[in-house]
């Protein structure tokens, strides 16, 4: 069996007692859907060090501390490459959110989280991420619209796995 290519990426998700900034995607992939802020981790740059760039990027936010929530696994169907996802939270940041070409920022109460303007999978998942419990996830997609099969469960790691090809 070969090894399948990874490629890298993270989210970041910025929080205030009860509630959550989540920015409209304004192009690319995902555009049109609330989410967190982030992308795909650059060559010779950490996890974290993507993490922390991303959120810079999407909303102008900046923030020294992040804590590692969860890490998704993101299969398409007839795509050869798995999305691993890692999921970041904070708490604390500094500077005001601020739309950039890629994302319009917004503040949501935590019982007002738009999941029906965001990807499917999120309600799977961000109760853990709300409730800061770690977790670890399996999505397998067919178009961007189907989820064909899921697990999720809590974890007590740190949510990393290796990681063997970086594309």
């Amino acid at each position: 069996m070969s090894e399948r290519l990874r490629k890298i990426l993270t989210l970041v998700f910025v929080r205030e007692p009860g509630k959550i900034l989540l920015g409209l995607k304004k192009r690319g992939f995902g555009c049109g859907l609330w989410n967190g802020f982030g992308g795909k981790v650059e060559k010779n740059e950490t996890i974290l060090q993507g993490a922390k760039r991303e959120l810079v990027e999407e909303c102008g936010i900046q923030a020294d501390v992040l804590e590692r929530i969860g890490l998704i696994n993101f299969e398409f169907e007839n795509d050869p490459v798995i999305m691993e996802v890692h999921v970041f939270l904070t708490f604390h940041y500094i500077g005001d959110p601020v739309e950039t070409e890629e994302m319009k920022p917004e503040w949501y109460k935590d019982g007002e989280i738009p999941f029906n303007q965001m990807w499917p999978d999120d309600k799977y998942w961000f109760p853990y991420m709300l409730q800061k419990r770690k977790f670890e996830a399996y999505f397998l997609f067919k178009g961007m619209d189907t989820i064909l099969d899921y697990w999720i469960k809590e974890s007590l790691n740190d949510c990393c796995s290796s990681v063997n090809k970086i594309i």
